[in-house]
């Protein structure tokens, strides 16, 4: 069986607290029934007489782009109470909110990285203790209009209280799930062993490393590997998978994988994987920057001088690495260049397997040094589209579609009830995606994030 997503046994109430969920597994998303003409006018009614208070905004005038695979709206409203989405398109504004004109923005969906990492290297520096530090990472992430990380591996203990912490309006921060330690042991009952432990801090992820650094060290054993899943699985926890190599990837798939991680990156993909992972219902995170963070900085990088990066990245990281020698280290590596080619090959695989109806979830492997959160989200979605998938695709792979591969309910559209976890634009990102950095505005809870 494939990885499970959560989604509603009923339509939440106007609140937004739904009354329950069901387990379903992953598969091609569904867009809901089309409303029928009797539901504008029966939510016009509700709208109006609804006690609105302090905790209602209505957000108005903007081309709304839902994350559903509906096309976007214009001169819509979205309609936010007590952080969730109470109404979204052509509705009234409920009497007494507090009116946000957009007329010219466009309204999307917050993004949910399906791979990045939040140890608390990315806080400000002097910020002092681990909990404080994540949520450093985690502000980073959504100033950028990250709204979710999936944290795959090297989280803190402070992890865990974090994410309790988040299920509320106004989080001011980038919402939280993790993976905790990276499993690679060489023996079967330290694997099993190692995940009992992993999963005494109530994870949403095993992650298991099954590579060999371009052959320079050994990968983690087939029965170790195997011990991983099977001890996860029998405690209800699914299995994220680092790989490199297309026969592991089948082979771990076969096995019970339930995220591959990361691309394929030694050789073309073939159908038979594709068939694999549609019949699992697994998704694919392809982490194209992973490869960029390797050789990019041999040179200065162009993006450097891209104010919307420069604007939140850190000081003593830029420092680091406009070092020289660390420069010329990196244009003389071997490793940096088997991966620049890699990354060739990465974006013709994603391009085959996003035709060939495999799921696609945005994923950078963001957050270790180098690999800048929050920044590098939107410069993946731009070589994922030169990998050949359109702006639109690649949107859902960065919202709705990600937000189902991670079995997240009530993030990455904006329909109702679901949190109001939202970017404000200048420009239209289905035209352009690189106007995703046209950012003005981030919502995560319907609070605007600072």
């Amino acid at each position: 069986m494939g990885p499970l997503r959560m989604s509603r046994a009923e339509a939440p109430d106007a609140s937004g607290a739904g009354p329950g969920w069901r387990v379903a597994p992953v598969g091609p998303y569904r867009p809901r029934m089309k409303r029928s003409s009797l539901f504008v006018p029966i939510l016009s009614i509700l709208l109006s007489v609804l006690p609105a208070g302090a905790q209602t905004k209505a957000f108005r005038g903007a081309t709304l782009w839902d994350g559903s695979g509906s096309p976007p709206l214009r001169d819509a409203t979205l309609v936010v109470r007590d952080g969730r989405v109470l109404a979204a398109g052509r509705v009234p504004t409920p009497p007494g909110s507090e009116i946000v004109e957009l007329t010219g923005r466009w309204i999307v969906p917050g993004f949910v990285n399906a791979h990045g990492h939040v140890t608390g290297a990315w806080a400000e520096d002097g910020v002092e203790g681990d909990g404080r530090r994540l949520l450093g990472d985690l502000l980073l992430y959504a100033r950028y209009g990250v709204t979710t990380v999936n944290s795959l591996g090297g989280e803190p203990a402070a992890a865990l209280p974090i994410r309790r912490d988040q299920n509320r309006p106004g989080p001011g921060r980038a919402r939280l799930h993790f993976a905790g330690p990276v499993i690679f042991e060489t023996s079967p009952d330290a694997a099993r062993a190692a995940v009992r432990a992993g999963a005494a801090l109530e994870p949403d992820w095993i992650k298991i490393r099954v590579d060999d650094n371009l052959g320079t060290t050994e990968k983690m054993p087939w029965p170790a590997t195997m011990a991983v899943i099977e001890e996860a699985h029998a405690l209800g926890l699914r299995v994220a998978t680092h790989l490199f190599y297309l026969d592991d990837a089948k082979r771990l798939l076969r096995a019970g994988s339930d995220l591959v991680a990361h691309s394929v990156r030694d050789a073309p993909v073939d159908q038979e994987l594709a068939g694999l992972l549609r019949e699992r219902g697994v998704c694919y995170v392809p982490t194209l920057m992973r490869e960029v963070s390797t050789f990019v900085y041999g040179e200065r990088p162009a993006f450097f001088d891209d104010g919307f990066f420069t604007r939140l990245a850190k000081t003593s990281e830029l420092r680091r690495l406009g070092d020289p020698g660390l420069m010329n280290e990196t244009r003389s590596s071997a490793a940096a260049a088997a991966y620049r080619r890699a990354l060739d090959q990465a974006q013709e695989n994603l391009a085959v397997l996003s035709r060939s109806g495999v799921t696609i979830a945005m994923g950078t492997d963001s957050g270790p040094a180098g690999r800048f959160p929050g920044y590098f989200e939107h410069l993946e979605l731009e070589l994922m589209v030169k990998a050949g998938m359109s702006p639109e695709a690649v949107l859902l792979s960065a919202t709705r579609d990600a937000a189902a591969c991670l079995s997240l309910p009530d993030v990455g559209t904006l329909e109702i009830g679901r949190w109001a976890d939202f970017m404000i634009l200048t420009a239209d990102p289905l035209t352009d995606i690189s106007h995703t950095r046209r950012l003005e505005a981030v919502y995560v809870g319907g609070a605007e994030v600072r």
